[in-house]
């Protein structure tokens, strides 16, 4: 599965991994030691998160339920707590640089594809 963003024409993420229940999304990447550039998690459903035991920044998008950026953030230091964003229906983590790399944007949109 691949994250794109349409309007930059440009690829997120190829390795994803999509975190839908209480847990997967509580753990997010805690425990990780790596990021690597083509990775990618989805917490859905959410509107804020934190960073408390982080071990290296990551860059955040908050998109709502179509996909589209209503917030991005990026790198977001370890030990931090997001505003909420309550249009967001889901949060996306990418590693930090990511973001400034791909030009991503407020506004742009996003897609999934198999």
């Amino acid at each position: 599965m691949r994250l794109i963003n349409q309007t930059r024409n440009v690829v997120l993420a190829e390795d994803l991994f999509i975190a839908r229940t209480l847990f997967t999304r509580a753990k997010g990447l805690l425990g990780r030691k790596v990021f690597l550039p083509n990775q990618a998690i989805i917490l859905d459903p959410c509107n804020s998160v934190h960073t408390f035991f982080m071990r290296f920044p990551i860059d955040l998008l908050f998109v709502d339920k179509d996909y589209k950026v209503i917030q991005a953030l990026p790198d977001f230091h370890s030990n931090r707590v997001s505003s909420i964003y309550w249009k967001s229906s889901r949060v996306i983590e990418l590693p930090s640089g990511k973001l400034n790399l791909t030009n991503t944007q407020i506004k742009d949109q996003l897609q999934l594809l198999d």
